[in-house]
Formats: C-alpha cells, structure tokens, sequence
C-alpha cells in the first residue's frame, strides 16, 4: 500500500521567543522538522507533504537544503487550527488512494521503527485510523487519549478542553497518525471549532470516526522520550541532548572511544571511524567524516570536514578541509575552508591555512600564515612564514614547488611561484619568481659598526650626568 506523509510546520510559536521559525530551530545540526521528514524517508513513506505557514518561504528553504530527496509543501494561509492545517495538503494528497501518515513536525526523535509499527497495526487491522500513543506517569502540556470501557479508542482531547477526570489519563497523544485516505478526508469536513481556542482541531477526527462506528486502533510507543516536542527552549534543549545522548551512544557501540561523553557534542550525520578517540570537549559539527585510529584532542572543533585514517589533531579548529592519511595537526592550528593536506603533512601551533593545498610530507611546523597556495611534497615552510595574497582588493596565489626550505620569518608576497628544491634565506621578503634549486636572499645586508654601542651608551651617560646637574 502507497502512503503519503502530511507534516505540520506552520506555527509560529511564540514560545520559542526566536526570530528563527519553530521548524528550524536546530536538533543536532539539522532543522527540528528535518528530523521527522527523514524519520518518514526511513520508514519507507514514498510522498511527504509540509505544511507552513509562518515565514513559508523561509521554512521551505531550509527543509529543502536538509533534507535529500523530494518534499512537497502545502500553505496555510490563516493559523485556524491543526485541522485546518491538514486540510490545505488536501489540494496535493486529495486524489491519494494509500495511507496518509498524519505528524506533528517537532518530534525529532521519532524512529522509523515507530511508524513502521502504526503503519503496520493499521494495515492489518482494517482500521479506519491508528495512533501512536504514549504513557507517562506526568503527560501535562499533552492532549489525552479516552478509551471505552472495552479500552478502544473513544476520542481525543486537548489538556485545555480536558475535565479533571479526563487530564488524571496518564496515555497521551504525541500527535502521530495513520489514516486511509478517503476516511482522512471525510472526517476532517465534519470537524468544527468547538473548543476554548475556536480552532479545527484535528484531533477531533478520531471522534468523528468512532462516533460513526469506524475502528480506531492505538499503538504504544516503547519510550516515550522519543515522541516528546519542543515548544520552548527549555524542551528544545533537552530534545539536543537526548538526541546527543543517542548519538554518542551509537558511535561508541560501533568502536569509537569518546572518553567523556558528557562533555562530548556531535552532530548528525557525523561518521567517525573504528578505533577513533574523542577526548573531552571535542565538537564534531554536521558533514563531517572521520576515518579509523584517529586522535581528536581536547576541544578540538572540527565542522563539514574529511579526515582520513591515522590522523592526530590536537585543540585545533578545522572547517571544510580535507585531511589524508597520517596527518597531524596542532595544537592550536586553525585550518579554514578549502585546505587540503596531503599523506602525512604535519601542520603545527599556530599554524592558519586557508584556501590552499600542502602535498605529502610537507610541513608548517608553527607560527605561519598560509592563503591562498599550493605547497608541493616535503617542503618546508619555516615558523613565522606569511603568504601575503590579499592587495587591499583581490586574493593572489602562491605556488611553492616540491622539496623546498622556505626559512623562518619569511614573506611571499603574491603571486609569485617559487621552484622545486629553492631556498628561501630566513627573514626573506619574496616578490619574483625563484627558480628551481636556487637560493634566494631579500634582505638588507648586516653592517656592523665596531666600538658603536659602547660610544652611544658614554655620551647618553654624559647627557644624563648633565641633565641631572
């Protein structure tokens, strides 16, 4: 059977008191509402519709560059409730003849099991629709599930609407459905707003089923921490740090040594490698890939990056770069956007590179500045090194050949290219082409004055003696 997603992400919760719509709030590196669109991609759902409402385009946007694979979406044009929300994805999934995954979108811990059990229970039960519930000995702030005195599914009801009897229920609605198309859409023209709130609630189309005699069925999900949302920060926090949790949780099950997990953050999608440490205070942000045997020291941050096998970093920042095999670096070297390092390169303290490409067994072993160039196999570039690329207007390239010792303190002024097997003499400002094998020396020459320093000390002396008299 084909089925269909609806996700509802057109609020504007207020509560989160953010300029940054609720669906995009950040989980782990990804959009809050990403989470539940890849949840339904796992589950194996074919079509997924969002629904938005509150900085439509925005939301679009963002869902769009975090999730691969097609959404649609539907707008709300006026916040009149859940009901009338499902209702505008009617003008995509009108004429769908399989299931219809109705969901809330700030539940980013929903797993694919999970809907694939509702999907299941629903299809083999016939019934006209079935929830995902949970229960908790404390469900305030969720609507309840009413039961019959045979324990089926009576209704729903919002906390707001509910009486004391009906808030004392302890199984609550996380907000995940299952319908058959034709009754989904059938129900829905029957809801009113009828509630404190004078909005379509879309929970009412549970009642509107059971009251005409349709079989409703309910699935409890096993740990209801899965299930929970985020209407404020305090929540959204908390849903970081159980997804963290489950993260960190994965990755040491699959060989990775992170030594302090509490005082561990990475994000989704971060692949690390067997056999890997992960020292205390490490952040590994979004679209980064580690390989095996890696050492990751204290505090390093390391974002959007691909580090190969056997590589040491120590409390150093690294954002889109590429490091290869047997690379170290640090500590406290900061590697920018487009750096590639080849096998084995070592990149020290204080060492920035940016833009730019150092081939195998090349090194920069401290205090050096590196933009905008390439650096060929085993050259050495000395402490206090600059490129300088940047002429007030453009970036210039420099190009330093294979095997060549560029002594400390020195100065490529770019563009320039300096040849295989070059010297550079220390303290060297570089502004011409250096041709292979050559010893280049841009310096003023050292002139020494005997006797100088001891004449200029009498006659301060004597100023001073005369000064003072």
């Amino acid at each position: 059977m084909p089925t269909a997603a609806i996700i509802l992400a057109a609020g504007k919760s207020t509560r989160m008191c953010s300029k940054l719509p609720k669906p995009l709030q950040p989980v782990c590196g990804l959009p809050l509402t990403s989470h539940v669109a890849r949840a339904c991609q796992k589950a194996g759902i074919e079509r997924i519709v969002v629904v938005v409402g509150y900085e439509a385009e925005r939301v679009k946007q963002g869902l769009t560059e975090a999730v691969e694979g097609p959404l649609e979406f539907a707008h709300q044009a006026l916040q009149r409730g859940t009901g009338d929300a499902v209702s505008a994805a009617k003008s995509l999934l009108g004429d769908w003849k399989g299931d219809i995954v109705v969901l809330v979108g700030d539940i980013p811990l929903l797993p694919a099991p999970a809907l694939r059990a509702v999907l299941e229970k629903h299809r083999t039960s016939g019934a006209a629709a079935t929830l995902l519930t949970a229960i908790t000995d404390d469900p305030t702030g969720y609507g309840r599930v009413i039961r019959n005195a045979d324990k089926t599914v009576s209704h729903l009801v919002e906390e707001r609407d509910a009486s004391p009897e009906e808030r004392a229920v302890k199984e609550w609605n996380p907000s995940i459905y299952a319908f058959q198309s034709s009754q989904l859409w059938a129900a829905l023209e029957q809801v009113e707003p009828n509630n404190a709130q004078g909005e379509f609630y879309f929970t009412d189309t549970v009642g509107v089923l059971t009251r005409q005699g349709k079989q409703v069925e309910a699935v409890a999900v096993a740990d209801a921490r899965f299930v929970l949302g985020a209407n404020n920060k305090i929540e959204l926090a908390q849903l970081n740090a159980l997804m963290r949790e489950q993260i960190l949780r994965e990755l040491m099950i699959s060989g990775v040594t992170i030594v302090d997990p509490l005082n561990t953050y990475i994000e989704s999608d971060v692949e690390v490698g067997q056999d890997t440490i992960i020292e205390p205070n490490v952040t590994l942000k979004r679209g980064t890939k580690i390989g095996a045997d890696c050492l990751i020291g204290l505090g390093s941050r390391i974002e959007a990056s691909v580090i190969g096998h056997n590589v040491q970093i120590l409390s150093s920042q690294i954002v889109g770069s590429t490091l290869e095999e047997r690379v170290k670096v640090g500590p406290f070297a900061n590697l920018r956007p487009g750096t590639h390092l080849g096998v084995g390169v070592k990149v020290g303290d204080f060492v920035e590179i940016k833009n730019s490409t150092l081939e195998a067994g090349a090194q920069a072993a401290h205090l050096t500045y590196i933009g905008d160039a390439t650096v060929g196999a085993g050259s050495n570039i000395g402490g206090g090194t600059i490129t300088c690329n940047y002429d007030g207007f453009l970036k210039h390239k420099t190009t330093i050949g294979k095997g060549v010792f560029v002594g400390s303190h020195s100065t490529l002024i770019a563009p320039v290219t300096v040849h295989d097997g070059a010297f550079i003499a220390a303290a060297s400002s570089i502004t011409d082409e250096v041709p292979e094998d050559a010893l280049a020396i841009a310096r003023a020459r050292q002139e020494n004055k005997e006797g100088w320093a001891k004449r200029f000390r009498e006659k301060q002396e004597a100023k001073k003696l005369t000064k003072d008299a």
